[in-house]
């Protein structure tokens, strides 16, 4: 790994690009090589050499260049898959955890700044200005980019797991698209999922949020019809992917016996509930607040608040979850002022419900549910 050698993500992500550039220029004549994958790595590397050579002057990229000119020994350590190693690798400790999931995502997820900002609830801005720093962070102090050993794994674990799951919940809820999924990110999320239950199967968390992923997931088919956004409780429970939602109730049952619960394993529990309602009518909401209960006091944020605003309004009504939701501070997340939004609708209030609307898909940057949002605004602004 480049990163690895040369102690500069800056310095590695230009050398990557320079050959992404050559790839583009060449291919359309030369064709695409037999692996692709290989070739961009390997004129990555001469193209980083070439810089290092014509920089020799300065000590630190000779030291650099005479690394990269060694033959490279294979290293001996449990994971073994290469996106998931660049994950654990790059989950540095050194790190504040916010820095090392955000960075992560930006180099091994292909996550743009802007979807990572979406997911950290930031301005783009603010989040560059943190990619920026914790870059200069690990040259400065010259932290070393390697797979940690399998002592050092579960010390990584959570910033990898925060990873996983915001890859899953950009392919799940894409932040800026024509479209509502990327499925290809949903299906390499719960392919690292499978894998770190592979490698540290005692960890239930692992367990948890695989479980989630899948109980998630399970409903894509039914979560967009003819282009547009089904809600959960509209959708049609027989596209929902039955396999998917046995795997996830399996993992979910070993969760239970080993009675460790965690932020993952309630999310999951929660989704459980759902899947496990033979209609959107017969769900069992005092169950899911109980969950969300658990969820808010181990892992208390606005987000989950506003979930647990839903699950009370059906529990408790409508006026003592808006009540709850008038409290929380999530100003420019769309799904807060579409949650209430729909609750200022069901106690009557018409005109303030067309706002919240206006105000949701004004946040909202994915089409289909610009589309969905704009249409709820459309039909109350008309009353």
């Amino acid at each position: 790994m480049l990163t690895r050698f040369l102690g500069d993500i800056a310095f590695a992500e230009e050398a990557v690009q320079e050959a992404f550039v050559i790839a583009l220029a060449n291919w359309p004549t030369t064709g695409i090589p037999p692996s692709p994958v290989g070739w961009l790595i390997t004129t990555a590397r001469n193209k980083a050499l070439d810089r290092l050579r014509r920089e020799a002057s300065r000590p630190e990229r000779q030291h650099a260049a005479q690394l990269l000119n060694e033959v490279e020994q294979p290293e001996e350590h449990d994971v073994h898959d290469d996106h998931l190693r660049l994950i654990f690798t790059c989950c540095h400790p050194a790190l504040a955890p916010d820095a090392q999931v955000a960075l992560t995502l930006r180099l091994i997820g292909g996550l743009s700044t802007e979807e990572i900002a979406h997911a950290f609830l930031l301005q783009p801005t603010t989040l560059a200005q943190r990619l920026s720093r914790a870059k200069a962070k690990i040259r400065d102090a010259n932290i070393p980019y390697r797979v940690p050993d399998a002592a050092e794994l579960p010390t990584r674990l959570r910033a990898v797991l925060a990873v996983v799951y915001l890859i899953f919940n950009e392919g799940y809820s894409t932040s800026a698209a024509d479209r509502m999924l990327r499925t290809e990110l949903c299906d390499e999320a719960i392919r690292l999922g499978r894998l770190l239950v592979a490698l540290l199967p005692q960890e239930s968390e692992i367990l948890g949020l695989l479980a989630l992923m899948l109980l998630t997931d399970a409903r894509r088919d039914a979560r967009v019809r003819g282009g547009e956004l089904v809600l959960l409780s509209d959708q049609d429970r027989s596209l929902w992917d039955e396999t998917k939602m046995e795997e996830g109730r399996v993992l979910m049952r070993i969760c239970l016996t080993r009675n460790r619960p965690g932020t993952y394993q309630l999310q999951a529990a929660i989704n459980a509930v759902h899947i496990g309602s033979p209609s959107a009518a017969n769900t069992d909401w005092q169950q899911i607040l109980q969950l969300y209960d658990q969820l808010v006091a181990i892992a208390p944020s606005a987000v989950v608040a506003l979930n647990r605003a839903v699950a009370v309004a059906e529990v408790h009504g409508v006026e003592r979850a808006l009540q709850l939701v008038e409290a929380i501070d999530l100003p420019k997340y769309h799904l807060y002022h579409a949650v209430r939004a729909d609750l200022l609708r069901r106690v009557g209030r018409t005109a303030d419900a067309a706002s919240a609307y206006r105000l949701a898909f004004e946040n909202c940057r994915n089409e289909v549910e610009r589309g969905f949002l704009m249409r709820q605004h459309q039909s109350l602004a008309r009353h």
